[in-house]
């Protein structure tokens, strides 16, 4: 038998810690504080609407640790972070909200998202329908939903569900058969993983294999692997041009300059790449 991969042992966790949460918090109570919440920034439409405007439409991410390389910043300040982001022209926040895993926490979110008035995707390992309305009581934006770790019948139920309660849903693949499962979906979002969860190989090729098989109006989001404003050109090149990036600039010393370096200087990196 084949030993568990880190994406195994991260959902065998979230099962116990989603049963866990339930046991404290009953759904009927979670139900009554995600109506409570105020409405969706909208998350897909902020990204459309900088893409309209010639982009990058740039998902900067908030997170303080991975599995893969451990403790990725000390100085760890999510408002700080978050104002530094838009400041920047981000065109919405990623928020880790894993504890185990990630380091991370809803009280990340809560704070990131309070501080600024961008749109912010919850990113978590979202396997169940409680946690979807959980993302929505704690003030998400967006889910993340990741193909490799749903099967059909639960990945189309859960983005159902999401959608019920006003939150876009970014839809994760890595390969051609996850992405035929995402394109069954209305989601406008289709992230593609360039880290395969499983070994965490990151390839940037894994991006422009699936990107022809992308109908419009699709907005296709480039996640990780991403740290060179010549990749970014070589990408915005072959028509992506919203980006999920998070450890490039969790490591720099100010992740707001981080990301106009990245992003904002790319005109003199585009003539270099092609």
């Amino acid at each position: 038998m084949a030993s568990p991969t880190v994406l195994d042992r991260i959902l065998e966790r979230k099962r116990l810690e989603v049963a866990e949460r339930r046991e404290r918090l009953p759904l009927a109570e979670l139900e009554a504080r995600a109506a409570a919440a105020g409405p969706p920034r909208g998350f897909a439409a902020r990204l459309r609407a900088v893409l309209e405007a010639g982009g990058p439409a740039v998902i900067a991410e908030i997170k303080r640790a991975s599995p893969s390389q451990g403790l990725i910043r000390a100085d760890f300040d999510p408002p700080a972070i978050a104002r530094s982001y838009a400041a920047a022209g981000a065109a919405c926040l990623s928020v880790l909200t894993d504890v185990e895993f990630f380091q991370g926490g809803d009280d990340h979110l809560v704070a990131a998202r309070a501080a600024c008035d961008l749109p912010v995707l919850r990113k978590d390992f979202t396997i169940d329908p409680y946690q979807v309305v959980e993302a929505r009581a704690l003030g998400a934006d967006c889910i993340l939903l990741i193909a490799a770790a749903l099967d059909g019948s639960v990945l189309r139920d859960l983005h159902a569900l999401a959608r019920e309660w006003g939150l876009d849903v970014l839809v994760e693949v890595h390969d051609r058969r996850e992405l035929e499962r995402a394109l069954e979906l209305e989601s406008p979002l289709v992230g593609i993983n360039n880290r395969d969860l499983r070994t965490f190989h990151t390839s940037l090729q894994t991006t422009l294999g699936l990107l022809p098989s992308i109908p419009p109006p699709r907005i296709v989001v480039a996640e990780s692997g991403i740290r060179r404003p010549e990749e970014v050109a070589v990408l915005r090149a072959r028509g992506v041009g919203a980006f999920l990036v998070g450890e490039a600039f969790m490591r720099a010393p100010d992740p707001g300059a981080a990301l106009r370096a990245l992003f904002f200087a790319e005109g003199e990196a585009s003539q270099r790449a092609l």
